[in-house]
């Protein structure tokens, strides 16, 4: 199983980091060593003095597929999830500034937060999934699908041309604007529409 993370993929986040508007897709990787589950709580590691959360819709995919045409794109998923890409932004950045990967600020050790449940499509409005992060009670992220710059099969159909998707792979298609630090004792909250989809703390 892989983690497959979209960047810069909401405007209002692209400006709120003052960064620059993609061509085509930005992507990173996760190791499932990454992978945070069952609101277990996140410690905050100490390389990081500013780590942020980005609250994302997670696709969740059902079978094997290479070079796969948008078309036929929607085939190969059938759920949502929620996750969070935690980030280490001050770590990010000095990697940033120096021309290098970001894997160690992304890709650490937890930093893939993910619901327990996927929902199924045919529960949802797959023309515009509203999602959001609460922290403490009070909503820090908004997003919705029809926002995305590249939605879900334009993704997949990107992605594909680089890497083999299998059965168990996760996407992350992006976060909106909103994101931000979190501290020790924070409580996280994730829902898609009103279903609570995760709820654990900051350590």
């Amino acid at each position: 199983m892989k983690i497959i993370c979209i960047g810069r993929n909401y405007v209002k986040h692209i400006e709120e980091l003052n960064s620059d508007r993609p061509d085509e897709p930005v992507i990173f990787l996760k190791p499932d060593s990454s992978i945070l589950r069952k609101n277990r709580p996140f410690f905050i590691p100490d390389f990081s003095n500013d780590l942020h959360h980005e609250v994302e819709l997670v696709l969740k995919i059902d079978r094997l597929g290479k070079n796969i045409s948008q078309k036929f794109a929607h085939r190969y998923y059938s759920s949502i999830g929620l996750g969070i890409d935690f980030t280490a932004r001050d770590l990010q950045n000095k990697l940033k500034d120096k021309g290098l990967p970001w894997e160690k600020s992304k890709a650490f050790d937890f930093s893939a937060a993910i619901s327990n449940d996927f929902i199924p499509l045919e529960e949802l409005n797959t023309n515009n999934i509203r999602f959001r992060l609460d922290i403490n009670g009070e909503t820090r992220q908004t997003g919705e699908s029809s926002h995305m710059i590249f939605p879900f099969d334009e993704l997949i159909e990107h992605i594909s041309k680089f890497f083999t998707l299998k059965t168990g792979d996760l996407i992350y298609t992006g976060t909106p604007a909103g994101v931000g630090p979190v501290k020790i004792n924070d409580r996280l909250e994730g829902f898609i529409e009103d279903r609570k989809m995760f709820d654990f703390f900051i350590k």
